[in-house]
């Protein structure tokens, strides 16, 4: 018990007891298996309503990076601390305020997740060693092991116009370029609060960098009280996507979340919102 709560106090984390957060039809896929990146996790996919009922119909796919913090309080990185996106699907699909979807909550990698979300190795103020270059191999993993597995096992549409990948932090930047540099796989991307800071603003410099507009769906965010940085960098990769084309309001999302700060209960409060531009 004591290592227990020095270990919280070491992460910043309140000792609270965790509970369940699970709505709508869930199914988990423990121990998922990767050669390519050789390591396991969890999966949870969030069926919509409907599912059961109808044995012909498929539906649009939506892979979530962090899915520990993607449905449940009791796997969350802060307790009971989650994206609530199966509350928030639920809602919308049962409004009719968007199609009905499949969600895929893929866990991190633990002490693997900065190097598989990042795609170039650099060092960093946060870690003495370097970290990042395996998003490729990530992304790898993503569509030649677990997504033929999901088409497999659930009733998907598949491609870029049907796919969508998303995630915040590290996760923002890993789903941007995936969807960037593989636009027929990931078609719509959320991406949420950023680190764009990394590798001297890789992903500004790669968009500036881009011969062509990738035919991508791209919602971005930032929160006011994420940092004045932040949000200057969250403006200038906005300039940049429009520079190669992208318009606000069709192709381009664009918010900055009055007092948000950076962790799932700012997010959660705009997941109704990157749901309705990105399959509404």
């Amino acid at each position: 018990m004591l290592i227990t709560a020095l270990a919280i106090l070491a992460l910043g984390m309140p000792s609270q007891q965790r509970v369940h957060s699970l709505t709508g039809n869930i199914k988990h896929h423990d121990g998922f298996e990767s050669k390519i990146l050789g390591n396991k996790r969890n999966l949870i996919v969030y069926l919509p309503p409907g599912y059961e009922e109808d044995k012909t119909r498929r539906y649009p796919v939506l892979y979530m990076n962090d899915g520990q913090n993607v449905f449940d309080g009791m796997t969350s990185y802060i307790p009971n601390q989650e994206w609530r996106a199966d509350e928030a699907a639920e809602r919308l699909i049962r409004a009719g305020k968007i199609e009905p979807l499949i969600i895929v909550g893929v866990d991190n990698g633990q002490m693997a997740r900065a190097d598989e979300y990042l795609p170039t190795r650099a060092q960093t103020k946060f870690a003495k060693d370097p970290i990042g270059g395996k998003a490729d191999l990530y992304g790898d993993m993503l569509t030649k092991e677990l997504m033929p597995m999901i088409n497999s096992t659930y009733r998907t549409k598949t491609g870029g116009t049907h796919t969508g990948i998303l995630g915040s932090s590290l996760g923002g930047i890993v789903s941007f370029y995936l969807g960037t540099t593989r636009p027929k796989v990931f078609g719509k991307l959320g991406v949420v609060s950023p680190s764009i800071w990394w590798d001297d603003r890789l992903l500004i410099k790669q968009t500036k960098a881009w011969k062509a507009k990738p035919p991508v769906k791209i919602w971005l965010d930032m929160g006011t009280k994420e940092g004045y940085e932040g949000l200057l960098d969250a403006r200038n990769l906005k300039r940049a996507l429009e520079a190669k084309g992208f318009i606000l309001g069709k192709d381009l999302a664009y918010m900055e979340a009055p007092g948000a700060q950076h962790n799932e209960a700012a997010w959660a409060a705009r997941m109704e919102a990157i749901l309705l531009f990105l399959y509404g």
